[in-house]
């Protein structure tokens, strides 16, 4: 409930990877986010610090980000974003990884084409359609239907 949700832009800095666990699949690369700023000095633009983060993504969405995804490609993700610390040797290392909702190519510096994937269910098949039952009643009829008449013997 109380998560905190980033959108950051930035470029693939290592190729998605790709794994298959009991809960589904699983994917992570790193995002590498330079800020941009205006020297005035220089009357340019110059990059500022880079930060860089672990992104995860699951399911059909860790699928599409390794078939879409390579190094360079100028992406918008889309989290929840995890700050971790732990120690190693002595040494107390800070990481900050994403939990990707969503994840797309920056169209501001390119273009893209987009193909929409066959989803694959694991339910079971349901049963074929039923025709849809007839609910309205016939129209009463006054006179019943007569037989057919036999046909006429010719001597």
């Amino acid at each position: 409930m109380n998560e905190t949700i980033v959108c950051t832009v930035g470029n693939v800095a290592t190729q998605p990877v790709h794994r298959e666990l009991p809960s589904g699949a699983s994917a992570r690369f790193r995002l590498a986010v330079t800020s941009r700023y205006w020297d005035r000095e220089k009357s340019a633009w110059t990059d500022g610090h880079t930060n860089f983060f672990t992104v995860w993504a699951n399911r059909q969405l860790a699928a599409n980000a390794v078939a879409s995804l390579t190094v360079g490609d100028p992406v918008i993700v889309q989290g929840r974003l995890k700050v971790r610390t732990e120690t190693r040797e002595g040494t107390s290392r800070t990481s900050a990884d994403i939990d990707a909702l969503a994840i797309g190519h920056d169209l501001a510096r390119g273009t893209s084409a987009f193909r929409r994937t066959v989803r694959t269910d694991h339910r079971p098949a349901s049963p074929p359609p039923q025709p849809e039952p007839t609910w309205e009643t016939a129209p009463a009829d006054t006179e019943s239907p007569r037989p057919p008449e036999p046909a006429a013997a010719v001597c």
